[in-house]
């Protein structure tokens, strides 16, 4: 656990304003539980101007270094959210991993081999500092109340508002919201107070974590050993964490007993025979675990909306859990902002659904798959194993096959019906599809070093167009100037190349158009863009359109379909 001069570790509860209301207030939103995905979703609701309650059972950060892996698109996410420097700071950064069979390094694999990202592919880092930074961004916003020791016994559905029962030291008060977020966890209160529940496969195996702290020369990669030496027939998995701390993860079996595995003398033989005996640790953290992929039927349940663990559940190999999550907050939070201003209907939240429901199967697919892989049920399929990872040395082919863990990337969603398809005529040859995340790449704004994502994102749409440089950049944003009016405004970015003459243009822009220099050629090339071509950007980033040439009345179109307020956008 961090020290007090790191990030607070402990809340202080607070008597809530409603308990001595004679008629309960009603709030916009309020979120349940203080993890990494209900602390994002408020923030990120906060930010946008939603006046939202975050309550929480506790007033202690989680124990243990729990979710350690986050990836880019999660660090994207907090970035946005104005946490993500510290985390990076804190965190181990990584691209590379390894595989292992037996004592012989089959392969080593980059998640991010390509240049040009402001983050890395993955940070290691424990969820108390996650969930302490996040909960220090939380307490800056105004428009953000949290509350501690504050649980949720109880859930009444009613027309045009959702009534909490909350209990507290101070006894039990009602609370009211307009829209509640459920984001309390694989153990839901909320979904036990609805009755509803998860479907799933729950795998037989165990397997125990262990956070070593030592001082130790293995490099900052993810290496995967398929039956090692000092651990015959299972598998291990380690990782570098901040502080000195280690993850080190081995398979046990099904028949493991889960409590005496967890007690040091069966726990520190397992870490010696990996680091040798005359390696000094202590122990920080040891759990034993078996898992499930699972989820709920759906995530949207009337005004209630579930989101993180509490709505799905995925095995730890392949960091999916925490960072689907985080996805999942990511995705709702701007859906919840146009609906409870006014500017959507209410049919945008069953697209949060429809989409998140689409990336959780995505997730469960590929966890089900690499535990299939790394606890083979069957004398063939272990045969299959082990004779596809002798062939992954030297046949690349067969690398694609092993799995030890697909590592967690964003969903594309394709199928949205949020997105406007592709015109015939429009060829493009690049992976920002509509329904994909925004890629980055190096820019200059002002003159200065910056990142395109940092540029986009937040409570607007932004649309992205590649100046014609035979075209005065004044008179093109003149000319832009018409979707800044439209009544959801787009936010404007001017894509110029590197040393494209402005002549003080960017200083006479207005303050919702940016020129922004593609100082490398790394913009154009990821949106295979040319003159005139033009991107529009939902507030999470997602493309939801993109044409070679520019109509306004198309992107018109395009908004009202990626906010439900056309019919063919409808679910």
């Amino acid at each position: 656990m961090p020290t007090s001069d790191q990030i607070t570790p402990r809340f202080t509860y607070a008597r809530a304003t409603d308990h001595d209301a004679p008629t309960p207030a009603l709030y916009p939103v309020v979120v349940i539980g203080a993890g990494p995905v209900g602390l994002t979703a408020a923030i990120d609701l906060a930010r946008q101007g939603v006046r939202t309650v975050l309550v929480d059972s506790d007033d202690t950060l989680s124990t243990g270094s729990r979710a350690i892996c986050f990836a880019k698109r999660t660090l994207e996410v907090f970035d946005r959210v104005g946490c993500g420097e510290r985390m990076i700071e804190k965190g181990v950064s990584w691209n590379v991993g390894k595989v292992f069979l037996q004592d012989e390094l089959v392969y080593t694999f980059d998640l991010l081999p390509e240049a040009g990202h402001a983050r890395p592919a993955f940070i290691n880092l424990q969820q108390y500092y996650v969930e302490g930074y996040l909960a220090g961004r939380a307490m800056q916003m105004d428009n953000l109340q949290m509350r501690w020791k504050s649980t949720v016994t109880g859930l009444t559905q009613h027309d045009g508002y959702v009534e909490l029962q909350v209990e507290t030291p101070d006894g039990i008060y009602p609370l009211r919201a307009r829209y509640v977020i459920a984001a309390d966890g694989s153990r839901s209160a909320v979904r036990r107070c609805m009755g509803l529940d998860s479907h799933g496969r729950t795998f037989k195996d165990r397997f125990l974590i262990a956070d070593v702290k030592m001082k130790a020369s293995f490099p900052s990669e993810r290496w995967f050993w398929f039956d090692p030496p000092f651990h015959r027939n299972q598998s291990v998995l380690l990782h570098r964490q901040p502080d000195n701390v280690w993850r080190i993860d081995f398979q046990l079996g099904w028949d493991a007993d889960p409590v005496a595995e967890k007690q040091p003398e069966r726990v520190i033989p397992r870490v010696k025979a990996l680091l040798g005996d005359d390696v000094e640790f202590e122990l920080e953290w040891v759990s034993v675990y078996t898992f499930s992929c699972q989820r709920m039927d759906s995530f949207r349940h009337g005004r209630v909306l579930f989101a993180g663990d509490s709505a799905h559940g995925v095995s730890p190999f392949g960091a999916r859990g925490a960072n689907s999550g985080v996805q999942d907050a990511d995705n709702l939070a701007w859906k919840l902002r146009l609906v409870v201003n006014g500017d959507a209907p209410p049919a945008l939240l069953d697209t949060y659904a429809s989409e998140r429901e689409c990336a959780a199967d995505e997730n469960i697919l590929h966890s089900t798959r690499a535990t299939d892989f790394i606890t083979p049920k069957s004398a063939i399929s272990r045969m299959f194993r082990d004779a596809t990872l002798k062939l992954a040395k030297d046949c690349p082919f067969a690398r694609r096959v092993v799995n030890s863990g697909r590592l967690s990337v964003p969903a594309v969603l394709r199928t949205s019906p949020l997105n406007t398809p592709d015109e015939t005529a429009d060829a493009f040859s690049c992976a920002m599809v509509p329904g994909a995340v925004c890629t980055d790449a190096p820019v200059k704004v002002a003159a200065r070093d910056a990142w395109l994502l940092h540029q986009t994102g937040g409570a607007a749409f932004t649309g992205i167009y590649f100046h014609d440089p035979a075209e005065d950049v004044t008179a093109c944003a003149a000319r832009l100037a018409v979707l800044t009016k439209l009544s959801l405004p787009v936010r404007v970015l001017i894509v110029v190349s590197r040393g494209t003459r402005l002549e003080g243009a960017e200083n006479a822009m207005p303050s919702d158009i940016l020129v922004v220099e593609d100082v490398e050629g790394l913009v154009n090339a990821r949106f295979d863009a040319r003159a005139g071509t033009f991107y529009l950007l939902r507030p999470d980033q997602h493309v939801c359109a993109r044409w070679r040439a520019l109509d306004p009345a198309s992107v018109k179109a395009a908004l009202d379909r990626a906010t439900c307020n056309a019919e063919g956008s409808r679910p």
